[in-house]
């Protein structure tokens, strides 16, 4: 099923229809601040195998998730510097992707992880409205592996088709650049892959986090 969220009334219809199709283990495509994604729940572990066999993609390329809040992140992680916890709360919501150690009680599989988790709170209204209905999501770009990020819905469809119950329509991408990923899980905080905030940015919250590329 596809819905334009540019209609109120089939954006309401839609958020539901995504809704149910997550809590029954199903995949969704859903625009957000960069690509569009392809969501699945976080605390399914078949759910999330159904997210890696869409895209192509083994267990050692584990999906980040996606939260509504960045309060959120104290649920999700441990040994958050606070540093990042002012990082977080002044560029969330938008393109930055933090690698933390993972709270130790989670139950979820969203494979080899290496006891870390990748959490992002994405700058889009459709996304953040079904994240507060569902809870976090395990979302990864919403394309084949190897083929581009999928720019508007219709791309995605053509690669993923039948395995997606729910695509949200919200238009052309407004950005195809990804997120940048910082990893706070060692000793050096460091950029693993540069995106669409820049390491000055980065550097005003800590200015030891070192580019992608430098050893850690």
């Amino acid at each position: 099923m596809k819905f334009d969220c540019s209609v109120e009334e089939e954006l309401d219809r839609g958020l539901l229809a995504a809704q149910a199709a997550l809590e029954e283990g199903k995949l969704v495509v859903l625009p957000t601040d960069t690509v569009y994604g392809l969501a699945a729940d976080a605390f399914s572990p078949q759910a999330v195998q159904n997210l890696l066999n869409a895209k192509g993609r083994g267990r050692d390329m584990p999906p980040p998730v996606l939260v509504s809040s960045a309060t959120t992140l104290e649920a999700l992680a441990v040994d958050i510097p606070s540093w990042l916890r002012t990082m977080v709360e002044s560029l969330w919501p938008g393109p930055l992707t933090v690698i933390l150690r993972q709270q130790p009680s989670l139950t979820w599989d969203l494979g080899e992880t290496h006891n870390t988790v990748a959490v992002r709170m994405p700058d889009d209204a459709r996304a953040l409205a079904l994240i507060k209905q569902t809870g976090p999501l395990a979302v990864s770009s919403a394309n084949r592996t190897g083929e581009p990020a999928a720019l508007d819905v219709d791309q995605a469809q053509d690669m993923l088709g039948g395995r997606v119950a729910v695509y949200l329509d919200g238009g052309p991408s407004q950005s195809d650049v990804p997120s940048t990923i910082l990893d706070v899980t060692g000793t050096t905080p460091r950029v693993l892959r540069q995106g669409a905030i820049s390491l000055e940015t980065l550097h005003t919250f800590n200015n030891t986090i070192e580019p992608a590329g430098d050893p850690a």
